[in-house]
């Protein structure tokens, strides 16, 4: 039987502490901007489209497609994938995928937010639906 991956602790700061503290609670934040309307990810107190220190959390769906991927067959801890998911709610953002099967993974598939523990808060990935 095969040890379960260790993922690191994330680092925190004041500015994104809100995001792990809803992430402890399986939610995962997004930022809007108040004043363009515009969502994005990764949340930060600056809007990157307009500027605008006009900006609130909100607690997105957790559901997503994958935009691209890229399957890392030659790791020395073995097989994995990174690409791009992009939310129900606008925003695309790089994750991993993980407890799936790695090859039958398509662009245009439907995806869902898994959390995984750490010494800390517990990080984000994907996980096909």
């Amino acid at each position: 039987m095969s040890e379960a991956k260790k993922y690191p602790a994330p680092v925190t700061n004041p500015e994104t502490a809100a995001f792990w503290d809803a992430a402890k609670q399986g939610k995962f934040m997004i930022k809007r901007c108040t004043a363009c309307g515009e969502a994005h990810y990764f949340p930060r107190s600056i809007c990157p489209f307009c500027y605008s220190d006009k900006t609130m959390w909100e607690e997105a769906s957790g559901e997503g497609t994958i935009y691209t991927w890229s399957l890392m067959r030659k790791s020395p801890t073995g097989p994995y994938a990174i690409g791009y998911v992009t939310l129900k709610e606008g925003p695309s953002l790089q994750t991993n995928f993980v407890d799936c099967d790695l090859e039958k993974l398509r662009i245009g598939q439907k995806v869902k937010v898994v959390f995984k523990p750490t010494d800390g808060a517990p990080l984000p990935f994907f996980t096909p639906v």
